[in-house]
């Protein structure tokens, strides 16, 4: 597994990159490729598919909507977005990320969450705006990149264990969105139990015993300025653990019994040293799937 972040050279200013963003998306919505500034060669997935130019949501989307977290890594010249996409009749949550090279765009990994797809039905999505995801970081409380990726990585090492052993720092004020739905601190989310603990209460109980590895872990964008980590993982269940106890001494089943896997694009907000707020998307893939980003590295 992928522990750090592939540095390359200075390639862009944030303005740039956000700029290259606003050019991809324009085109995007216009359904135009066309329109867009490509490098010599390009690479493009959507849901972990590699796809040419021009299919996938680019034939399908009809609008994007007005939540727009974007961050970038003007190091390795990496931008990313958290949105929606409309498609005619159903919204999405969607997570892009692009890779720029003089101005122009190389690499395009987008995550569109359609539930009617996915089976994961996250009742009351809200797609708010966060503003501490946008808050600068003083730059004397700034972590290293290197810092920053571990504690991002001990995430991923404490939730693939889950024993109640915690490999990273949490922030007391901790929450965590996934696909647009507040899955801590939130009794009102029945989906999972532990939805209505802190973000490290919910880890050091055990509770989520059946996710059995988190493979496949790269870190291709730090915003150091914003002191923001994007990640991308699966995870993969066997499905063979029924019902398992938690460190308080309650038991409980799994809800995943059957060979599954979830592919996620996540990112970590780091403050004093410690994980502060978390937004994911990740959506349901076949068991064991492989990524066309590994296999391009």
């Amino acid at each position: 597994m992928t522990a750090m972040a592939n540095a390359r050279p200075a390639l862009a200013s944030r303005d740039d990159l956000y700029a290259a963003l606003d050019m991809f998306m324009a085109g995007l919505l216009a359904q135009d490729p066309s329109s867009v500034r490509w490098a010599k060669r390009v690479r493009f997935t959507e849901n972990n598919v590699a796809l040419m130019i021009g299919d996938g949501l680019w034939q399908t989307i009809t609008a994007c909507g007005p939540y727009d977290l974007r961050f970038a890594d003007p190091l390795t010249g990496q931008v990313g977005l958290f949105t929606t996409v409309q498609e005619t009749h159903e919204e999405s949550a969607c997570m892009i990320r692009l890779g720029i090279e003089e101005g122009a765009i190389a690499e395009i990994e987008i995550i569109v969450v359609r539930q009617s797809d996915s089976g994961l039905k996250f009742p009351d999505p809200k797609f708010e705006r966060k503003p501490m995801l946008e808050e600068i970081v003083p730059a004397a409380e700034r972590l290293s990149r290197e810092r920053m990726v571990a504690l991002s990585n001990g995430y991923f090492s404490t939730l693939e264990r889950n024993d109640g052993t915690i490999l990273t720092r949490f922030h007391p004020d901790c929450n965590r969105v996934e696909n647009g739905v507040q899955t801590t601190n939130n009794a009102g989310f029945h989906l999972v139990e532990v939805a209505r603990l802190p973000c490290e209460e919910q880890f050091r109980l055990g509770n989520y015993r059946y996710d059995d590895r988190l493979r496949g872990r790269r870190y291709p964008l730090v915003d150091e300025e914003r002191g923001l980590v994007l990640a991308y993982a699966f995870i993969d269940h066997c499905g063979k653990l029924g019902e398992y106890q938690l460190t308080d001494g309650s038991r409980v089943s799994s809800p995943i019994r059957r060979p599954h896997s979830f592919y996620l694009a996540e990112l970590f907000k780091l403050r004093d040293g410690a994980i502060e707020q978390i937004e994911a998307n990740f959506i349901g893939v076949p068991y064991h799937m492989p990524s066309p980003w590994d296999a391009w590295a």
